[in-house]
């Protein structure tokens, strides 16, 4: 799922006309952005990485439409126009517990720059920004103001310990602007 000129275009006119906190929906899963402050348009103030005065977490989510089988949902962050970091959860992987069978779930806001997950939260996977920028973690928008578009990549999956997680469903969601 790579964003070319023509996909970038067409998903900003998508997200541009949306009404704030309106779901997404692509593949089998709906999401909703919970807090207001996240409109998919502009990444909120103060929710850029540390290295450019914002103290960052992930925006709080709602998940719908998950498939049964699945027993956590992970969400990929990514920068799309900064190579090293526009896929494969190029920011970070947070990951969730949900209980099986669960149609929906709530995700908290997770704090960024920090490998310390809170309760229901795990570390799939810390972020691989280098030299000055390298954190622990979820690392938050972090293009210093530069008009970067941040995506997240949301999978409904099926993990087991010591196993690579099996993906039942999956959406990409656009996150804003920065």
């Amino acid at each position: 799922m790579k964003y070319g000129t023509a996909a970038v275009a067409a998903s900003l006119a998508v997200a541009f006309s949306l009404v704030a906190g309106a779901p997404s929906r692509a593949a089998d899963l709906v999401v909703t952005l919970t807090d207001p402050a996240w409109n998919g348009f502009q990444i909120p103030a103060g929710q850029q990485c540390s290295k450019f005065g914002g103290k960052g977490a992930t925006p709080a989510m709602r998940i719908e439409n998950i498939p049964a089988g699945a027993n956590a949902i992970i969400v990929e962050f990514n920068d799309r126009d900064y190579q090293p970091l526009s896929d494969d959860g190029g920011h970070g992987k947070i990951g969730f517990r949900i209980k099986k069978g669960a149609k929906s779930a709530d995700l908290p806001a997770v704090p960024g720059e920090t490998d310390d997950m809170p309760k229901g939260a795990f570390l799939e996977e810390r972020n691989r920004a280098t030299g000055s920028y390298a954190t622990g973690g979820y690392l938050p928008p972090c293009s210093g103001g530069g008009g970067h578009v941040y995506f997240a990549d949301i999978k409904a999956v099926n993990k087991v310990e010591g196993e690579d997680p099996k993906v039942l469903a999956e959406t990409r969601f656009l996150l804003g602007q920065y």
